[in-house]
């Protein structure tokens, strides 16, 4: 029998720690006296210290299964770390070595040398390890980061679930599966596929109250980034990006704009990788830029802030990219970055895949879109989502109870929901409820002959994404369920019946509404506390627009000629008094400055000066070379006359972006003359119809509000064009 005095001993002989975090001495205990656990642990919880000192202490070798091979180093080299002259004791077993490394680790192992041996789940299912791992006695199996075994999990390895009948094979010992984040639905697939139904579960809160979780606009992100980095400066932090290429365009920039900065992603070769993680580990470099490549067990105490560039797939993911902040209970700051285009691009990825993926794929990414859309409590909305309730009205920590949202009487509104919910004989997803009480009659709502129900259209004047709003907050009342294994189909709790019989007054709040523009980067989100959400100055942006507004009715011009939207939110921002700083505003060109920019710059220098305004310090993003020579290429071919096409494969660029690019061109107040081209593509007549739209009709230069108004017979491209020109004479 072990004492916990004996433990105690133990964790401050190898650890050098005085006492145990939360359940980890129970977990020990449990492991040691032969038994199975289960462990559900928060990123920096201390997951490793309940498989490595059993291991430690335990008669055997304990073999850890897991999913990276920079974790596994990282890992082996702490473990050699804490046990001095003694390397054989820790070994990892992969593809990455040699045939000399991998006989060592056969006679470490034989030898009864090592206590820690971690291997990848392809390894383990290699008949020569299988064969070398039944000559010795194994103390235990740790499946590390387990959530890989669910298909509901955000990082499913159909590897991980060979584990059970290898380790059945090799030889009976207990295991413990442990992850940082498991849904009910994840923590029940984990435990059937290791065959453990039947083991303790240790399940530590999910809250990491020194934690801030912010949602932003997608708006002008990257020089977002680089203010919020510079601010910062001297902390250490970890951007995560979607795809590669981002990574690498996010990286350069940074770099560019003297931030010490590496990106990281699977499609570098291993020696980098490790390179860079030690670097970053080191603190020769102070941000990462990463896919979800990055960061698994990464055991970095002092990270000081996690951005997404994108929105992740899941909030699995989301949860633990974001844990590896502030794991010291220091400050962690999470702000992420939204756009509901980026969630039809992941819809997009998943096209091509099994019908069951993709609907298991587009449920976890609804509850994405939910959380970032909500104006709950994010604490309140992460930890429901992990079958956890959260208490308090107000975190104090997050953007949503910091900058609260008006509240509303509830009580009927659910009362309807549930009414309907209830009365239904099949079950039906979330989207489905709003559309019936907001009388949406679709295809599927017809094939139901729910537009003939009695509540269809009752709640017609509130619109869908209100009655959604209502059903999140429902759920996170525990009035209604999903049925995860339905794919998130919806019933009633006992205590929603009961609610249903007896309403009782319920404060909830509207969504978020992020309203997105044509520009890649131009979304608002509308109902927050932040105009534009980069905090600018409401008074002075209101100011702003009535000037543009009287300067547009003078000119005879349409406001959004002068100044978007988004230039003037960065000049409520950042409050520019001279044409050079008014030029680094968000879209506001040399052209620009010159032709419309004295009034504003003069009406902000009068503002400033009689509010006893600080202006914060200037923050100049300098462009990556290959983006200014781009734009510098199209200037002088455009100036050549060639054809957009040629152009556009000189750059290896599709037509799209080419058109992006000399839009933005453009807007920053570049003349462009591209009537060569329109009049070898688009008729005549076309030309004045669209021309004519922007200039007498138009109120904003909105490309959807055009095609909606000139109707079929025009091409997105065709007014593309003709805006192009029109916004260069005009605006120019």
């Amino acid at each position: 029998m072990i004492t916990s005095e004996f433990l105690h001993e133990q964790l401050k002989v190898f650890f050098g720690f005085g006492a145990f975090k939360g359940d980890q001495e129970e977990i020990i205990k449990h492991l040691i006296d032969g038994n199975d656990a289960f462990v559900l642990m928060p990123t920096g919880g201390g997951k490793s210290l309940c498989y490595q000192l059993p291991a430690l202490l335990m008669e055997g070798t304990a073999i850890i299964i897991s999913p990276l091979i920079a974790l596994m180093k990282n890992q082996v080299d702490a473990i050699r770390g804490f046990v001095e002259e003694k390397d054989g004791i820790a070994h990892f077993l992969n593809s990455s070595l040699n045939k000399g490394q991998i006989q060592e680790v056969r006679d470490d192992l034989l030898s009864g040398l090592t206590k820690l041996l971690y291997v990848a789940p392809e390894s383990l299912t290699k008949e020569e390890n299988i064969q070398l791992l039944k000559q010795i006695k194994i103390s235990f199996y740790a499946v590390d980061e387990a959530h890989c075994i669910s298909e509901w999990g955000h990082d499913f390895r159909p590897e991980y679930r060979r584990i059970y009948p290898i380790v059945q094979e090799i030889g009976k010992a207990p295991v413990i599966a442990l992850t940082a984040t498991a849904t009910p639905k994840v923590q029940s697939d984990i435990q059937k596929n290791l065959g453990m139904q039947n083991a303790s579960v240790f399940k530590s809160s999910f809250n990491r109250p020194n934690l801030y979780y912010e949602i932003r606009p997608k708006i002008n992100i990257d020089r977002e980034i680089i203010k919020f980095i510079k601010i910062n400066a001297g902390k250490t932090g970890i951007i995560y990006c979607l795809s590669r290429k981002k990574v690498e365009d996010v990286a350069e920039l940074l770099s560019v704009n003297g931030i010490r900065a590496l990106p990281y992603h699977a499609g570098l070769d291993a020696g980098t990788r490790a390179l860079t993680q030690d670097k970053f580990l080191m603190e020769e470099i102070d941000v990462i830029v990463a896919t979800i490549a990055f960061g698994m067990g990464i055991d970095k105490p002092d990270v000081r802030f996690v951005i997404h560039y994108d929105i992740p797939k899941s909030l699995e993911g989301y949860y633990q990219e974001t844990g590896r902040s502030g794991r010291d209970g220091g400050e962690g700051q999470c702000i992420t970055f939204y756009s509901y285009k980026d969630i039809q691009k992941l819809e997009k990825f998943m096209q091509g895949k099994p019908i069951s993926e993709q609907e298991i794929g587009r449920q976890l990414l609804m509850e994405t879109v939910s959380y970032a859309e909500s104006n709950v409590c994010r604490r309140k909305v992460l930890l429901n989502y992990f079958g956890e309730s959260y208490m308090q009205d107000n975190c104090g920590s997050c953007d949503n109870c910091l900058f609260p949202k008006k509240q509303f009487e509830g009580k009927d509104d659910v009362a309807l929901i549930l009414e309907l919910i209830s009365g239904m004989k099949e079950q039906f997803k979330a989207e489905h409820i709003a559309n019936i009480l907001s009388g949406v009659n679709n295809s599927i709502i017809k094939s139901y002959n729910h537009h003939k129900h009695e509540l269809f259209g009752i709640g017609r004047t509130k619109g869908t994404r209100f009655w959604m709003a209502v059903i999140r907050q429902a759920l996170i009342h525990h009035l209604l369920e999903k049925d995860i294994e339905k794919y998130g189909l919806l019933d009633c709790t006992p205590e929603g019946l009961k609610f249903l019989e007896n309403p009782q007054s319920i404060m909830l709040t509207e969504d978020k509404e992020f309203i997105e523009s044509d520009e890649e980067d131009d979304i608002v989100a509308t109902g927050g506390s932040k105009a534009g959400g980069g905090g600018g100055d409401a008074v002075l942006l209101a100011m702003l627009k009535d000037l543009r507004h009287s300067m547009s009715k003078r000119l005879n011009l349409p406001p959004f000629v002068i100044f978007h939207d988004p230039s003037l939110e960065d000049m409520s921002l950042q409050y520019p008094v001279t044409l050079d700083e008014l030029k680094n505003c968000q879209g506001v060109g040399e052209g620009k400055a010159k032709k419309f920019g004295k009034d504003f710059i003069d009406l902000i220098d009068k503002y400033v000066s009689e509010n006893e305004i600080e202006r914060p310090l200037d923050l100049v993003v300098k462009s990556v070379v290959n983006k200014s020579l781009n734009k510098v290429y199209i200037i002088t071919s455009i100036d050549r006359k060639l054809p957009l096409e040629d152009i556009a494969e000189a750059k290896g660029m599709e037509m799209g972006d080419l058109l992006d690019e000399i839009e933005s061109i453009v807007n920053s107040g570049t003349k462009l003359n591209i009537d060569y081209y329109i009049r070898q593509t688009v008729d005549d007549d076309k030309v004045e119809d669209v021309y004519d739209y922007f200039k007498t009709e138009a109120s904003t230069d909105s490309l959807k509000e055009a095609v909606d108004e000139l109707g079929r017979g025009y091409t997105e491209e065709e007014i593309r064009l003709v805006r192009i020109k029109f916004l260069s004479e005009i605006g120019n």
